[in-house]
């Protein structure tokens, strides 16, 4: 690992106030100004805390339907029964004390020319809009599958409920069942990630189904971290060999083109044909709904964006963050929306006062629990390339798990992943 632990959280610190204000406060003109937020996940809540900070003078509205959030990142822990899904549940409370106006309606368009978002029949206008839509599930990409379907054939990409669907078919699958994984094509939102879903998986199987196994069905040929994902299915669950708990088939062949929701049957795109016990259908992906009514996507299906800034290419006034924009080499992960929502919210509360934003740097970590006491992980720290076109890593910032990594180390990568999920979670939402 080129730069250490200790290093990069300094260095992810300090890119997290460079990339805000490169002051702990600025007193903006943003008196009477209003900025709506669409989406109250990881970006859209992180926006409203850091615009509140910025000038708690700005008017600033969170439109969610949903009264509370369930975090995807750590949600695969609840598949293994090593975390609660209520642990993973947040509310809005702490907003609302920051002074952001809670409203609980799904947004149903945004106006770019009269400048309002439409919520639960209700207008709100705004000077300034940040959109974090998350994901919409493209469903009919496999044949045979359907939103009502994924009652009974989950794809848990969206926390809470369907998290807990998948939960209790693992519970109640006999001993020697398969279950089957079928993760999407990129580009896809991650976590929860494919990967360490199956790791955390066949943990469980390991404890209370042992004559069991996961078996990946993927639609690619690699996926990230590979290398330390394959070790340490070696390590743990005998992977590569006849009693392995986890058996992993490359794509395209192997990607689940059909499915027969009655039987748990899935069809590749080679043609086997494969009867799950417990089934788990992962299907592709583009920006959420309200990105596409509102004409803020491109022919990609996700929201071409100004990388400084996060503004939307297609509708000036509109700023799009998180898994639905188009960072190029930023990942679609919770810390990366919330690094790119403080980005935005810098940006947001500069542009109202009429001043230039300022240079932005963004910071992402990935954490994946492979077993008890076995945790590896990615990070980075971006940096906006001098044409503005794109944002790519830091060489030498950053690192990635080493494959000698002791065991030592590797249990400690648990207990990060744990500490970094407390913290984000109270720079979102406290």
């Amino acid at each position: 690992m080129s730069m250490n632990r200790r290093d990069f959280m300094k260095a992810a610190g300090a890119v997290t106030a460079m990339g805000l204000f490169g002051a702990p406060h600025l007193a903006l003109g943003g008196g009477n100004k209003k900025v709506v937020i669409v989406g109250g996940g990881t970006g859209g809540a992180t926006a409203a805390k850091y615009l509140k900070m910025a000038d708690e003078r700005i008017q600033v509205t969170l439109i969610e339907p949903n009264a509370q959030y369930y975090t995807c990142y750590m949600s695969n822990e609840v598949l293994s029964g090593e975390r609660s899904l209520e642990s993973i549940k947040h509310g809005y409370a702490g907003l609302k004390n920051r002074g952001v106006q809670i409203v609980q309606a799904a947004a149903e368009v945004i106006d770019p020319v009269a400048k309002v978002v439409r919520a639960g029949g209700k207008d709100y206008p705004f000077d300034r809009c940040i959109v974090a839509p998350g994901i919409d599930l493209l469903y009919e990409r496999i044949e045979g599958y359907s939103e009502a379907a994924a009652a009974q054939i989950p794809h848990a990409w969206k926390a809470g409920e369907q998290t807990k669907i998948l939960r209790s078919q693992l519970e109640a699958m006999k001993d020697g069942g398969i279950v089957v994984i079928a993760p999407p094509p990129n580009p896809f939102r991650c976590p929860p990630g494919p990967y360490e879903r199956a790791s955390q998986i066949a943990m469980y199987l390991q404890a209370h189904k042992p004559k069991s196994k996961v078996l990946i069905l993927d639609a690619k040929q690699k996926f990230s971290k590979q290398g330390l994902f394959i070790q340490g299915w070696k390590r743990l669950y005998g992977y590569g060999t006849d009693n392995s708990l986890i058996e992993w088939q490359p794509g395209p062949d192997a990607a689940v083109v059909r499915v027969d929701v009655g039987t748990k049957t899935v069809e590749t795109d080679f043609g086997d044909e494969i009867q799950a016990d417990v089934l788990n259908l992962i299907p592709p992906q583009r920006a959420g709904k309200i990105a596409q009514v509102s004409d803020l996507t491109d022919e990609s299906g996700w929201c071409p964006v100004d990388k400084k800034t996060f503004e939307s290419t297609k509708h000036p006034g509109i700023h799009v963050i998180g898994d639905a924009c188009i960072a190029t080499k930023m990942p679609k992960s919770g810390y990366a929306a919330n690094s790119q929502a403080k980005v935005a919210a810098a940006a947001v509360a500069a542009l109202l006062k009429g001043a230039e934003p300022g240079t932005p740097a963004y910071v992402n970590t990935c954490y994946s629990i492979v077993g008890k006491d076995y945790g590896i992980s990615v990070a980075a720290v971006y940096r906006l390339s001098e044409d503005g076109k794109l944002i790519a890593p830091v060489k030498g910032a950053g690192g990635l798990t080493p494959m000698d990594a002791p065991d030592w180390a590797l249990a400690r990568e648990v207990q990060y992943a744990h500490s970094w999920y407390n913290n984000i979670v109270a720079d979102i939402f406290g």
